[in-house]
């Protein structure tokens, strides 16, 4: 049965108020602990929506193991093409809630903030960031050339751009689903929804919120994470990120691949 809201439109109690979107590539029975702790520390109604690019992917099967004990989680098949972009893009198309939160599998997020994200997106924020650089936050391990640029750029976004958040770069954070709905996803192999999203909130002059956070590199596994190769594509949308205000129709056209 709906509930009324305060405007009396009916509202689906059954409706997740996030939904948790972990791209996942062969990190077999290392996601277990990350998702353990997940389901420890997310209070709110949730869906966690674990999305591999193939069937073989060594996550799958632990995962739909996972999902028989675990009615929240939802195994899902990418295809939308390979890699971490094209992911996040398919598991926010598949979202029921009107947050969603995108995390790693490896456990370098902190579960226990992703309510706290959610709920800033819940108070109007377009995009709710987890930030590794702003008092409270830490980055702790991770390779020291990848770490001095991260923060470089996601400081001087916050200072010369007024991205709204010191840490664009990092990919934990929370977003309005209808905002991304409204405004796509241009980006197609790497992390680089994240500044994609934060520069594109800036142009519109929709509000951005941060919160701190600790940031662990992995313990387990290797790091998926080519700097090499999304480099230039982060570039674009820090260049992308300065700039007038723009309306949804001029920035649809002005980033469309």
């Amino acid at each position: 049965m709906s509930t009324p809201t305060a405007e009396g439109a009916p509202t689906d109690p059954t409706r997740p108020k996030v939904s948790v979107i972990i791209p996942a590539y062969n990190e077999g029975e290392g996601v277990v602990p990350v998702l353990d702790r997940l389901f420890e520390s997310v209070q709110l109604p949730c869906e966690v929506l674990v999305v591999v690019d193939s069937a073989e992917d060594t996550t799958m099967p632990v995962i739909e193991k996972y999902a028989v004990a675990e009615p929240r989680l939802k195994p899902l098949l990418n295809t939308y093409g390979r890699g971490p972009a094209n992911a996040i893009r398919f598991g926010i198309d598949h979202a029921l809630s009107p947050a969603v939160v995108v995390t790693m599998a490896d456990g370098c997020d902190d579960p226990r903030q992703i309510d706290d994200l959610a709920r800033l997106v819940e108070r109007g924020v377009a995009v709710a960031a987890a930030s590794r650089y702003m008092a409270g936050g830490q980055q702790v391990g991770g390779p020291l050339l990848k770490g001095l640029m991260s923060q470089t750029a996601g400081r001087s976004l916050a200072w010369f751009a007024r991205v709204g958040t010191r840490d664009a770069t990092n990919s934990f954070k929370a977003y309005s689903t209808d905002f991304v709905r409204e405004v796509g996803i241009d980006s197609r192999d790497g992390f680089e929804i994240g500044i994609e999203l934060a520069a594109k909130a800036r142009r519109l002059r929709r509000p951005v919120a941060e919160i701190p956070t600790i940031w662990l590199d992995r313990t387990e596994g290797d790091s998926h994470f080519h700097l090499r190769k999304w480099l230039p594509k982060y570039l674009r949308w820090y260049r992308f990120a300065f700039g007038p205000p723009l309306s949804v129709e001029q920035l649809r056209s002005r980033t469309k691949s």
